[in-house]
């Protein structure tokens, strides 16, 4: 029996010493690299944090003690620590465990955390909470440094430094390798400035020196320069941190002592430590960005090249933004901390000086975009649909108002799978709809997308794509940057007595229901502004009309139809398709939909279901 398998909870660390714990790290990145070969996911990121998680619940008593994860989905090793070992085959799999920390899955998870930056926000919370209700438990937020480049981290550093609550703040640095200043010397340091003494010592002298304030402030200036030529910085200590470290974040050694001498101080604590991506497993460590999110693969072999000739969205995207670049030098593109993801890689290579990675921080992506937009460029902002939920306000305020000329290439709209609710594009159509200026656009398929991307990028004021992720129908793609009539649908089936109106990616399973319905298909192809003519005549020539897409039916685009009946005063029974009023779990995407009702099954149910009704009346 391997050691790992002894290990059903965190207390089951408690008696075991340092060797025993570096044996049950090197097991644990071992069943990590097998597991997600078998099921997916993130995986670099998890490598990068076998023995942080092992020393913290080594160290601390949960779940009593909190610790908040930023962003979740490096806490595999977390959820099998905490008694999900058993499960982690389900992960990420329709019914299993999610790819991230869920409150309802156990009580180890403190907070959902699909977003990045929010840790430092939420921890101080429970940290304040717990001193408000006199309980003595340590709360600890671990945030990565790349979610460090959001306003809200340092929104909630400003704020935590002020106050005199009981939290540890664990930078996860991974984007360097570790520097020379992390070795011996500097890991005794920071094990010694976390040490009682020397923070007792620390505090007797401030209280003293306090009374001498000139003699305080050059006391406090030679620490932070005493500190400063063996730490990286000194600004975690101008927020009102104490900074320890950097140290080595594979070393426990080096990291059990300092988080128990840590564990024993009172107020806010800073300790930064630097990781590996992809630790153990070659292939990661040699590109931790292709091993960040990946399907099933084989162990000894690797992530393998796509095979197969249908591009995704994301890649029709990604050729429409080089070949549009091209065409016109105005166009900047602009991701936050996306490239990959969002398909920028072909334009990034192509046109490096107008290409603009901002980091975690969308709410800036958004008006840096309008900023550009007023100075007479064409900035194309690519972010997934989730995370343009973050910048609404600059959208708003900086954007629509002006009515400036940004594009939003909106990635990962509707259901995205195996990354569940916190991922799911499931709002944008209803809250995109409702601002001034806008133009919606809602591609069917590839080559309509290609086309709509161009149309709202010619488009004089703010517009958005929104498409879903992975592959469409297969259509052939366009070669050239055609544009379409703006507000303008298609009918792509004539039919009797029923009219479907689909929006963007439920086009094809509305167009497979219609077949056995005998119904008329329109693709709307624009939210806004919405073809009203078009709407006008399928509402005059059929008795029933059904809107399909995929967002949320509450305020979305069959809403917009609906008030176009009524402004047209035209009653038809109609009838709304679309995402439920609920967070939809993750899974597999068909099954997913399936269950929604929204394949062309669950359709042709529905409308089945619609007109049985309607004859009823």
């Amino acid at each position: 029996m391997s050691l790992l398998e002894t290990i059903n909870f965190p207390a089951d660390l408690k008696p075991l010493n340092r060797t025993d714990l570096k044996t049950l790290a090197g097991e644990l990145r071992d069943f990590v690299i097998d597991s997600v070969s078998k099921t997916g996911g993130h995986l670099a990121s998890n490598l990068g944090v076998v023995e942080l998680t092992v020393a913290l619940h080594h160290v601390f008593d949960t779940p009593e003690d909190r610790i908040v994860w930023d962003v979740g989905h490096q806490t595999y090793v977390h959820k099998i620590l905490t008694g999900r070992r058993e499960r982690m085959a389900t992960l990420r799999q329709t019914d299993g465990l999610s790819g991230f920390p869920k409150r309802e899955e156990s009580e180890y998870d403190a907070f959902v955390a699909g977003h990045s930056s929010t840790s430092i926000s939420a921890a101080l919370g429970m940290a304040v909470a717990a001193k408000l209700k006199g309980e003595e438990r340590r709360v600890v937020a671990v945030i990565g440094d790349g979610a460090m480049s959001a306003g809200m981290a340092f929104e909630a550093l400003n704020n935590a430094g002020a106050m005199d609550a009981n939290l540890l703040v664990i930078l996860n640095d991974n984007d360097m390798s570790i520097s020379n200043n992390v070795g011996a010397l500097n890991a005794y340091l920071t094990r010694l400035m976390s040490g009682r003494l020397y923070n007792n010592l620390r505090s007797k002298g401030e209280r003293l020196l306090s009374t001498l304030p000139p003699i305080h402030e050059l006391a406090r200036r030679a620490e932070e320069h005493i500190k400063g030529m063996v730490t990286p910085s000194t600004l975690f200590e101008e927020f009102g941190f104490n900074y320890l470290g950097p140290i080595d974040g594979h070393d426990l050694d080096a990291l059990i002592p300092t988080l128990a001498n840590i564990r024993q101080l009172r107020g806010p604590q800073f300790l930064h430590v630097i990781t590996q991506k992809g630790r153990g497993y070659n292939p990661a460590e040699a590109n931790p960005c292709l091993y960040h999110g990946v399907g099933k693969f084989k162990i000894e072999v690797g992530v393998e090249a796509k095979t197969g000739n249908k591009p995704t969205y994301t890649e029709v995207f990604s050729q429409w933004l080089a070949d549009m670049g091209e065409a016109d030098e105005r166009l900047v593109g602009i991701t936050p901390a996306m490239c990959e993801g969002s398909g920028l890689n072909a334009f990034a290579e192509r046109f490096p000086r107008r290409y603009f990675d901002v980091g975690i921080a969308e709410q800036h992506a958004l008006t840096f975009a309008a900023g550009l937009a007023c100075e007479g460029r064409k900035p194309v902002v690519a972010i997934y649909s989730t995370f343009l939920q973050r910048a609404y306000d600059q959208l708003i305020h900086d954007v629509a108002l002006q009515k400036l000329p940004v594009m939003l290439a909106i990635d990962r709209a509707g259901l995205v799978g195996a990354d569940g609710p916190t991922h799911a594009g499931a709002f944008d159509l209803s809250f995109l709809r409702c601002v001034p200026n806008m133009l919606l656009a809602t591609p069917s398929d590839e080559d309509e997308c290609r086309r709509l991307l161009s149309t709202a990028y010619h488009h004089d004021g703010p517009s958005a794509v929104r498409y879903p992720r992975g592959i469409g129908t297969g259509a052939p793609l366009s070669p050239g940057l055609e544009t379409l009539p703006v507000g303008r649908g298609i009918l792509r089936r004539e039919g009797r007595g029923i009219a479907i109106l689909a929006f963007g990616s439920l086009t094809a399973p509305a167009l497979a229901a219609a077949e056995t319905l005998d119904a008329t298909v329109a693709d709307m192809r624009f939210v806004k502004p919405l073809d009203r003519d078009l709407v006008r005549h399928l509402a005059e020539s059929h008795e029933r009309l059904v809107t399909v897409e995929e967002n949320v039916v509450m305020g979305g685009a069959g809403a917009a139809v609906a008030e176009a009946l009524a402004d047209l005063g035209l009653a038809r029974p109609l009838l709304h398709l679309g995402l439920p009023d609920r967070f939809v779990e993750h899974g597999d995407p068909a099954v997913l939909l399936a269950r929604c009702g929204l394949d062309a099954a669950g359709l042709e149910r529905a409308i089945r279901a619609f007109q049985a009704r309607s004859l009823v009346d």
